[in-house]
C-alpha cells in the first residue's frame, strides 16, 4: 500500500476529546455499531452517536441525519455483509481514535472504504463524537493470500522504537541461527496486515518460524518515519509498503526490496511468498 493521504480528523476532534471526563480506556463497541448498521434501524444507530458529532466525508462536513441516512440506505439497498476491521487504535485518556477498513458485499459485489472514528466514553457510555469517511465504497480486488479476521492493531510499535526492535531481532536471530526479515509498514496499511496473517498461517508459519525473526518497522502515518533506516538497509519504501529486507544476524543486508515487490498483496500469491522465504532462508551446513 502506498503512503496514501492519511490526514487525521480535523483539529476540532482533538479539542473535543479533551473536554470529557477521564477514565480507563477500553475498546469502543465497534461490534454494536456494526450490528446497528446491519439492522438498518436508524434509531438504534443514532444512539451510538453523541449530540452534535463532527462528521465528514472526504473534506465535506455532513449532518448526523445525513450520516444515519447513508448507513440505513446502504443496508436497504441490498447489503448482505458488513465487516469493519480495526487496523489502528490511538487512545488518549477516555477517547479512542480508530482507523477502520470497512468491507461490504452488496448485489454480490465486494467493496470497501476506510473511515476514522473518534469515540469518547461519556456518562451515557461510549459514543461516536466524530468520523471521517474517505468517500464512496469502491470495488475490492480479490486476494489469494489470507486476510485477517481481526487485524493486530499493535503490529507496528511506535516509530521511535525501530532501532531497539531491530537490535533485539538481530540478537534473537544470532542466538537461534536465523535470519531477520525487516518489514517496513504501518498499522494503517492493510496489505501489511495481510502479509502478517500470511506469515502466521498454517501454510507458512513453520517455514517462517524455523528460519526467520520478523521485525516490523513503523514508517509513521505520513510514511516518512525511519526512512533513514530504510535507506541504510537499501529498502525502497518510496515504492510503497510493506517493503522487506533480509539481514544476517550480524546486520549484513542479504536482500532488500527496491521495486515494491510486496507493496500490493493483490498482485502476489502464496507462490511468491514461498519463493521469497525459501530463497533467503539461512543455509545451514
Amino acid at each position: 500500500m502506498a503512503a496514501t493521504t492519511r490526514a487525521s480528523l480535523l483539529a476540532g476532534l482533538i479539542l473535543i476529546s479533551r473536554v470529557y471526563i477521564q477514565g480507563q480506556t477500553q475498546m469502543p463497541p465497534v461490534e454494536a455499531w456494526k450490528a446497528a448498521v446491519m439492522s438498518g434501524d436508524r434509531a438504534t444507530l443514532a444512539k451510538l452517536y453523541s449530540p452534535g458529532p463532527l462528521l465528514m466525508v472526504g473534506k465535506e462536513h455532513i449532518t448526523l441525519q445525513d450520516e444515519l441516512a447513508y448507513w440505513v440506505r446502504l443496508k436497504n439497498s441490498g447489503m448482505t455483509e458488513f465487516n469493519p476491521r480495526v487496523l489502528e487504535v490511538t487512545t488518549n485518556k477516555n477517547t479512542s481514535m480508530l482507523l477502520l477498513r470497512i468491507s461490504i458485499t452488496s448485489g454480490g459485489v465486494h467493496k470497501y472504504a476506510e473511515e476514522q472514528q473518534l469515540w469518547a466514553r461519556l456518562p451515557a457510555g461510549w459514543k461516536i463524537v466524530g468520523s471521517q469517511r474517505n468517500g464512496a465504497f469502491a470495488a475490492e480486488a480479490s486476494r489469494r493470500l489470507p486476510q485477517p479476521v481481526t487485524p493486530n492493531t499493535n503490529l507496528y510499535a511506535d516509530p521511535h522504537e525501530a532501532q531497539a526492535e531491530l537490535n533485539a531481532g538481530l540478537a534473537k536471530a544470532a542466538k537461534e541461527r536465523k535470519r531477520v526479515i525487516v518489514i517496513f509498514g504501518g498499522n494503517w496499511c492493510y496489505d501489511c496486515h495481510v502479509l502478517d496473517t500470511t506469515f502466521h498461517s498454517k501454510e507458512f508459519a513453520p517455514l517462517v518460524d524455523a528460519n526467520y525473526v520478523v521485525v516490523h518497522i513503523n514508517v509513521g502515518d505520513d510514511g516518512l518515519a525511519n526512512n533513514d533506516l530504510a535507506a541504510r538497509l537499501g529498502v525502497a519504501v518510496d515504492k510503497g509498503v510493506p517493503s522487506l529486507g533480509v539481514l544476517d544476524p550480524d546486520g549484513k543486508v542479504v536482500y532488500a526490496q527496491k521495486n515494491g515487490e510486496f507493496e500490493s498483496t493483490v498482485k502476489i500469491g502464496p507462490e511468491d511468498v514461498r519463493a521469497f522465504l525459501e530463497k533467503w532462508k539461512p543455509r545451514r551446513g
